[in-house]
């Protein structure tokens, strides 16, 4: 039938044996790999801007049951049905300070993450079903901590 349109019709694109188009693979493979190399880009660029609270929410499973704000920073803790999760979290992400982070449930040792960090100390992770657990955070100077919660 295109025959009969002649010069009409629109040109039929080479085919290969599966009846699709030549190029089509070729490119669509390009254009995968210009996807996945511009993933970490993309990623280190959500970082650098600073992605704070949607990047502890990632890290710690459950629900934000407390968050302590102070001067340089926050402290947030999660719950899950057998786990609390906590991270602490500066304020102005940047040089390299002294952060930490602790949670301890009721009855257990604490668990710490404490060195010089630019972004965030944690998250430290705690098995907490049926129990309570305190938590505490700094960055730099400043400190916040929340008492016994999740009783």
């Amino acid at each position: 039938m295109d025959e009969a349109r002649g010069a009409a019709g629109p040109p039929k694109a080479p085919q290969g044996s599966n009846g699709r188009p030549v190029g089509r693979r070729a490119a669509t493979g390009r254009r995968l790999a210009a996807v996945l190399l511009a993933l970490p880009v993309l990623a280190a660029a959500g970082l650098v801007l600073g992605a704070g609270e949607a990047t502890a929410a990632a890290l710690c499973p459950g629900r934000l049951v407390k968050t302590v704000t102070f001067s340089t920073g926050s402290l947030q803790v999660y719950k899950s049905r057998a786990y609390a999760c906590a991270v602490t979290v500066a304020k102005k992400p940047g040089a390299r300070r002294e952060m930490k982070v602790s949670l301890q449930p009721r009855g257990g040792r604490a668990v710490v993450d404490q060195g010089k960090f630019t972004t965030r100390a944690g998250p430290v992770r705690v098995h907490a079903l049926n129990r309570c657990v305190r938590a505490s955070g700094s960055v730099g100077g400043s400190a916040g901590s929340t008492g016994w919660i999740g009783c």
